[in-house]
C-alpha cells in the first residue's frame, strides 16, 4: 500500500521542512509514502522545496505560476499522487501528523473515509480563535444545511482527510476556494466513513489564509455542489415551483375576480389552475429523470399529496396561532412543515425517486490505549 500525502502550500517556507520532518517521523515504521507539495507560493518557498526534496527522495513538488487556489491545489496533488490510499493536511502543523498511523489503521479496517474531527467526543478546536470558530460554525451549518451527504458528518469542513483513491477514481472536482472534503463527499465512491478525534492546533508560524474571498468562494462552492448534485438540487427546484404556483394562484385568482367571478369559486379555480401547473412543472423538471408509469396516475397522487399538505399546513397554523403565535408567524411555520413533508411524500410515494447505496458513518471515541493519543485532546 502507498500513501500519497498531499499538501496545499502557499507562503509557507517556514513550514514546509517542518511537516516534513515531522510525517517521516510520525511514519518511520512505514516505507511506502510520497509528500507531495502543490505550491502556489510568491516567496522563496519553492527554493525551500527544492533544497527539501533534494534530501528526501519522498518528496515532490510542482510549483505553479499561473493558477492559485488551496481546492485546486489539492485536485492538482490527487493527479500527481501515485498512491491508492490518499491524505490531505495542511502546511501550517495544525493538522497533528501524529494522527496519520491512525487514520490508516482506520483504512486498513476497512473504511473508505478517515476524517479527523474537532466536533466528536475528544476531539477539540481549541487552535482557531473565537472569530474563526464563529465562521467555521457557520460554514458547517451551511453545508449540513443545504447537503444531505454532509448532514451526519459532524466536521464536514475540515481539511485533514485520508481515503482510497477509488472514492474520487472517474469523479470530476470541480473546487473554490478552500472546502475540498465536501465535495468529496457529495461526490466520491465511498460506503463507510468514520470520525475519529483529533486536536487542532495552534498556528506557530506563517499566516492564515483565511479571507473574505474565500469564505465568498466557499459559498459559491455549496451553491454549485447543489446544482451538480440532482438528489440535493431537488428540493430546492421543487420550493422554486411552489413559490411558482403561489404567483400563478394569485394572477388567475385577481384576473377572475376582475371578470367578476365569485371571489370562493375564483379561489378554487385558482388553486386548481396553480395546482395543474406545479405538477407539470415538477413532472417535467424537478423529477424529470424519474416520470415513469401513468402520468394521470400520477396527477391523482400529487393532487392528493398536495391535499394532505394542505391539511397539514392548516393544523400546524391553528395549533401555532392558539398558542399565542402571531397569525403571520403561524403561517409562515405551517407552510415550512408542509413544504418539507410535502416534498418528502412526492419524492417516496409520487416520483418514487430511488434511493441510492447509503454511506455508514462511524466515530471513533478517544481512548487512551490508542497509538495516536499525542494527536488529540487530553
Amino acid at each position: 500500500m502507498l500513501i500519497s500525502i498531499v499538501i496545499p502550500t502557499c507562503n509557507e517556507s517556514e513550514n514546509v521542512s517542518l511537516i516534513a520532518n515531522a510525517i517521516n517521523e510520525a511514519l518511520e515504521s512505514t516505507t511506502n509514502y510520497e509528500i507531495i507539495f502543490v505550491d502556489d507560493s510568491t516567496d522563496n518557498t519553492p527554493d525551500v522545496l527544492q533544497q527539501l526534496a533534494s534530501v528526501n527522495p519522498r518528496v515532490r513538488y510542482e510549483h505553479r505560476e499561473n493558477e492559485r487556489g488551496l481546492g485546486t491545489a489539492v485536485v492538482r496533488g490527487f493527479q500527481l499522487a501515485k498512491g491508492n490510499v490518499i491524505t490531505v493536511l495542511d502546511a501550517d502543523l495544525q493538522h497533528p501528523p501524529d494522527m496519520l498511523n491512525c487514520m490508516l489503521d482506520q483504512i486498513e479496517a476497512g473504511y473508505d473515509v478517515v476524517i479527523p474531527s474537532r466536533f466528536v467526543p475528544g476531539g477539540d478546536d481549541g487552535g482557531l480563535t473565537v472569530h474563526r470558530k464563529l465562521i467555521s460554525w457557520v460554514a458547517r451549518m451551511m453545508g449540513k444545511i443545504a447537503l444531505k451527504k454532509v448532514r451526519p458528518i459532524n466536521d464536514p469542513t475540515s481539511g485533514f482527510i485520508m481515503f482510497r483513491r477509488d472514492v474520487i477514481e472517474g469523479v470530476q472536482l470541480k473546487p473554490i476556494g478552500w472546502k475540498i472534503l465536501i465535495e468529496i463527499l457529495v461526490k466520491g465512491h465511498y460506503r463507510h466513513v468514520i470520525e475519529i478525534p483529533y486536536r487542532f492546533l495552534v498556528r506557530t508560524t506563517g499566516e492564515s489564509k483565511m479571507s473574505l474571498k474565500e469564505q465568498w468562494n466557499y459559498v459559491r462552492h455549496l451553491a454549485r455542489l447543489i446544482k451538480d448534485s440532482p438528489e440535493d438540487r431537488r428540493f430546492y427546484t421543487f420550493a422554486l415551483v411552489g413559490l411558482s404556483g403561489v404567483i400563478v394562484n394569485m394572477a388567475i385568482y385577481a384576473v377572475f375576480v376582475h371578470w367578476g367571478i365569485r371571489v370562493p369559486v375564483a379561489g378554487a379555480l385558482s388553486a386548481m389552475t396553480a395546482l395543474v401547473s406545479n405538477y407539470m412543472l415538477n413532472d417535467r423538471i424537478t423529477w424529470a429523470d424519474a416520470n415513469h408509469g401513468a402520468s394521470l396516475v400520477r396527477m391523482a397522487k400529487y393532487a392528493v399529496a398536495s391535499l394532505v399538505g394542505i391539511a397539514v399546513d392548516v393544523a400546524v397554523l391553528n395549533v401555532l396561532y392558539g398558542a399565542g403565535v402571531s397569525f403571520l408567524a403561524a403561517n409562515l411555520f405551517g407552510i415550512s412543515v408542509a413544504t418539507v413533508g410535502n416534498y418528502v411524500v412526492n419524492n417516496a410515494w409520487v416520483w418514487k425517486t430511488k434511493r441510492g447505496i447509503q454511506p455508514v458513518i462511524g466515530s471513533q471515541p478517544l481512548n487512551a490505549a490508542n497509538s495516536w493519543q499525542r494527536g488529540v485532546a487530553k
